[in-house]
């Protein structure tokens, strides 16, 4: 006999391994009447619970209505059901008139109480096949329905591989089979919706026909998308393995499924939140090891940005407040502390306190030590603040030795905290593209004190640094360092629970001409004097109006006239300072009323900037204020947003499509900053990013890291310590005795006026040092701080010296931020020296995708070659002119400039023609001459020099043939 493949064999063994393993009951309706299609609810099941486990309440039902007494608590129900919904119902059961019934009892923590376990066992769940609801047709039913004391709560249609039916034809059969008017598929009704087959499995929680929203509840295979093989049968096994049981149906009620309201332009929505596969695993993993280990452990957890970390922090930080030991006694921990910047997990967090619990005052955001004194001593578990306090909160935890905390670190989002700000400006230089973060912030602080006993941290990141794994994660078989759980952002956008940001990329590169206008015999270095005629030529005007026009005539004809996103479509613009910023908001309204383009822009950064001898602030350019943006953003009114380092990370806006980059970007910053486009709508189908500033090559290498699980390929080395020391020494500024004596008076609480001695002391020799020399030992004795903090938290020293030469620097590199740069005295004067003579763009990487290496792996914190004394090379002003122009575009006005364009532009359309590549030799020459008459043409006025050579010369088209097709060729085989 064959192998049975059907759908209902599919069926079978699954409900017969939820009645024989999970001890499921099973029933038939089909021959049963006792589910009510009305009323959605198995009546002999709901009331034989409620007479095996509250008999006394049952009694009081009978003795107010008699023998209608089912019929008039079912209105009860119903009306509860239909104002609260059936998640409240479930958690806090039904009052009517002085009986109190619950509808379901959750498992025991412990087995401390028999009585617990008794009524948590004699829950009724019951899993139904072919199971007919509709009220209107009899014929239709629902491949699967799981019900718990009567109450259908989770519903799965059914697809077997074998048969060619796959998820989808599972998902489409809710959509348009499934009619959502019927009762048991309003909203808030079932928990959940399952469409599955033997390899996949997808969910939602409104049926909403065809608009209908399905998300991957998958577990992720080879980093990636699908399901692992499994030993056991189906790739789906999974979910009668571990989703499906009572223990985990049960914990899913009573800790996870959330419905929220949100307030959005004025109307009211409601939502049910339903944790995806990686959310109940994570928290789960977490809270079984927290009981497992106690307080005192380190977890680092890898979640793609858009993959719903905030809920993941709510429902760890909720349980966590009735997380007791193996004895099912005392708290693991006495108080939750979430560290983050976003307001909208502050008030995520408190609606689901509120949405599981009775008491309302578990959770309070704090902003000082007195504050969380208080709030302790006040029963407050949940204890919410922002990254900027955690220093302090941080002193505050370590004077209480006998409390037992949870440290949970919100997204390391870049910090833009003035303090924060001004350390990033004193140490990060051109080169540098990683900006300061919370995550840094949270290091720095922990740097002053080891990592606390009584403490246990969660650190949650889409996008780890060598640090964060070094200090937060663990050490895998191979000596790597790698996250505790992950959820990379491969499975992300393959499963397209997220878009992939990288897939339609643009690259425009700029060329300038500039003039030396004097001062042409005075030497400068040329990096520095580079990097200051670029900063001068990209914030110029004429240059950011070149840039607007092309950046508002895409996003015109694009997505504007095109209706993407449901005509919603919003774009963002990172610019690469404040002034640039505000400049490119007069550019726009400019462009836009000059062409009418029925488009707004929204100006966004902090503080004021002067532009043109006024200042300006958000509040001013915009005419409403700063705390408007985001609403004002997301109504139909705005559609760009400009920004100067504000809302690159963690502004979750799924109507942007667009972005445009005319900043430099790299590493964590260029991910974080990209993934602002990458969250799904559902009228939302690709994303497009157009870059001025940005090459192929440092995208690549900066998502490469994060696109799979993040590893550090190993350890900091602490022998460093001993280099970077040597190196300091060298400078010959201070002693090994001023140092010694320097720490022990810190010590000692001597008085500052004896400090500032000491340092003004080692001030004066270091300020008779040249130039280049003092930057470098500012730079290594920068190097030696943060290398020394953190490695000090990992490694015990019995060295003195090197925490004395650590507090030493500390204070002594303050001292040095007044004197003179070798880097600005290098290019001190140049821009009062050069003209801006011509400016132009051009398309280099035209709309397409970028692919990433999926097995690079970051470095540890670098060495000792912060210390390396470099001789900077020096050229006169005139060369370095020449120089920048040969780089950046050539002479305008003679024929290379043309000559380069053209080469370009016929390559492109020669490309770009489909029977270019399907024909013979002879015929792609005659293409070739076509394409090149036609541009050479076009050019007959804007430059009637190399119209005239082309024309009269035989070999110079020769010659360009020859050019031409190199750049095709090359051109090809990048596309390969």
């Amino acid at each position: 006999m064959p192998t049975n493949i059907s759908e209902s064999e599919f069926e079978k063994i699954f409900t017969n391994y939820l009645v024989n393993t999970n001890g499921f009951g099973t029933k038939n309706y089909i021959t049963s009447s006792d589910y009510d299609r009305i009323e959605c609810v198995d009546t002999i099941d709901l009331f034989q619970f409620i007479a095996d486990t509250q008999p006394l309440e049952l009694a009081k039902l009978q003795r107010n209505y008699g023998e209608d007494y089912q019929k008039r608590f079912l209105e009860r129900l119903q009306k509860e059901i239909a104002d609260k919904g059936i998640i409240e119902v479930m958690r806090k059961g039904v009052k009517d008139r002085d009986s109190s019934i619950k509808l379901m009892y959750f498992e025991p923590n412990s087995n401390l109480n028999p009585e617990s376990r008794t009524l948590w066992e004699l829950n009724r769940f019951i899993v139904a096949r072919q199971f007919h609801y509709s009220t209107t047709d009899s014929g239709k039913s629902l491949d699967m329905v799981i019900l718990l004391n009567g109450l259908p709560i989770i519903t799965l249609e059914l697809k077997n591989l074998l048969t060619g039916q796959t998820v989808k034809d599972a998902m489409n059969q809710y959509k348009n089979n499934r009619n959502s008017r019927e009762k048991l598929f309003g909203l808030n009704r079932c928990l959940v919706h399952f469409a599955m087959d033997t390899e996949l499995v997808f969910m939602t929680t409104h049926l909403v026909d065809d608009k209908t929203w399905f998300l991957p509840f998958n577990k992720g295979y080879n980093e990636g998308a699908g399901n692992p093989p499994s030993t056991t049968g189906m790739k789906t096994g999974y979910m009668w393995e571990e989703i499906l049981t009572k223990s985990s149906i049960s914990n899913i009620i009573q800790n996870f499924v959330q419905l929220i309201t949100e307030q959005k332009e004025g109307k009211t929505t409601k939502k049910l939140i339903f944790p995806r596969y990686h959310q109940l695993n994570v928290v789960n993993a977490l809270l079984a090891s927290a009981k497992s280990k106690g307080a005192g452990q380190k977890y680092l957890i890898q979640h793609s940005a858009g993959s719903g970390k905030s809920n993941s922090i709510a429902w760890l930080a909720h349980q966590m407040t009735g997380l007791h030991g193996q004895d099912g006694t005392a708290n693991i921990f006495d108080s939750i502390i979430v560290i983050t910047d976003r307001r909208v997990l502050d008030t995520q967090l408190g609606a689901t306190i509120k949405s599981f619990e009775q008491t309302r005052d578990l959770i309070i955001q704090v902003g000082s030590g007195r504050e969380l004194k208080e709030s302790l001593q006040n029963g407050k578990r949940i204890i919410v603040s922002t990254i900027q306090k955690f220093p302090v909160i941080a002193s505050t935890m370590e004077e209480l030795a006998g409390t037992k905390f949870a440290i949970i670190i919100d997204e390391a989002h870049s910090s833009t905290g003035g303090e924060t700000m001004s350390k990033v400006n004193q140490t990060i230089q051109e080169a540098d593209l990683e900006e300061e973060t919370d995550e840094d912030i949270v290091i720095e602080t922990l740097q002053n004190r080891r990592m606390l006993s009584n403490a246990s941290y969660f650190a949650f990141t889409a996008t780890p640094k060598n640090k964060t794994l070094e200090l937060f994660g663990s050490m895998n078989v191979e000596g790597k360092y790698v996250a505790d759980h992950v959820y990379t952002m491969k499975q992300a956008v393959e499963e397209g629970f997220i878009l992939d940001v990288l897939s339609n990329y643009t690259i425009y590169n700029s060329y300038y001409g500039l003039t030396a206008t004097q001062n042409q015999d005075k030497e400068y270095g040329v990096r520095q004097a580079n990097t200051q005629l670029k900063k001068y030529v990209e914030s110029h005007s004429f240059t950011l109006e070149k840039k607007a026009e092309i950046m508002l005539d895409h996003f015109y004809n694009q997505a504007y006239l095109k209706g993407l996103v449901g005509g919603r479509a919003k774009a963002m613009l990172v610019s690469g300072s404040r002034q640039i910023a505000a400049k490119y908001h007069f550019a726009f309204k400019k462009i836009i009323k000059e062409r009418s383009y029925p488009i707004q822009a929204i100006t966004a950064f902090s503080g004021d900037v002067n532009v043109d001898g006024h200042d300006w602030n958000e509040s001013r350019l915009n005419s409403f204020s700063s705390s408007q943006i985001p609403d004002k953003f997301e109504s139909d009114n705005y559609q760009v947003l400009i920004c100067a380092n504000k809302f690159q990370t963690g502004f979750d806006q799924p109507l942007l499509q667009t972005m445009y980059v005319d900043k430099k970007l790299g590493g964590v910053n260029a991910v974080q900053t990209l993934s602002r486009l990458n969250r799904c709508h559902k009228n939302k189908e690709n994303v497009f990013i157009l870059d001025f500033y940005n090459t192929e090559d440092e995208i690549q290498q900066s998502f490469a890291p994060y696109y799979k699980t993040t590893i550090l390929s190993h350890g900091s080395n602490p022998n460093k310590l001993h280099d970077l020391k040597s190196i300091l020494d060298n400078f010959n500024v201070y002693s090994a005795v001023t140092v010694a004596d320097f720490a022990k008076k810190i010590l000692a609480n001597e008085k500052a006026e004896q400090l500032h001695n000491i340092l003004d002391g080692v001030v004066n020799s270091i300020k008779q040092l040249p130039l280049i020399e003092i930057d470098s030992f500012k730079q290594t004795a920068q190097s030696y701080i943060r290398f020394y903090g953190f490695i000090s938290q990992i490694v015990s020293f019995d060295v003195p010296e090197f925490e004395e030469l650590y507090q030493f620097l500390k204070l002594l590199t303050k001292k040095l931020v007044t004197l003179g740069s070798h880097e600005e005295a290098l290019s001190q004067g140049v821009l009062d020296s050069v003209d801006f003579d011509s400016y132009r763009n051009q398309k280099m990487v035209s709309n397409r995708r970028i692919y990433v290496n999926e097995d690079s792996e970051l470095a540890p914190i670098p060495g000792t070659d912060a210390g390396k004394k470099i001789e900077e090379m020096k050229e006169f002003l005139e060369n370095i002119v020449n120089e920048f122009n040969t780089k950046f575009g050539t002479e305008f006005k003679n024929t290379d400039k043309v000559l380069k364009q053209y080469i370009n532009d016929v390559s492109d359309q020669i490309i770009d023609k489909k029977e270019w590549n399907n024909t013979d030799k002879h015929n792609r020459n005659l293409i070739y001459k076509k394409t090149m008459d036609e541009e050479t043409l076009s050019l007959v006025g804007s430059s009637s020099e190399f119209y005239n050579a082309y024309f009269d010369k035989p070999e110079v088209k020769e010659y360009l043939a020859v050019l031409i097709d190199k750049a095709v060729k090359e051109k090809l085989n990048k596309r390969l």
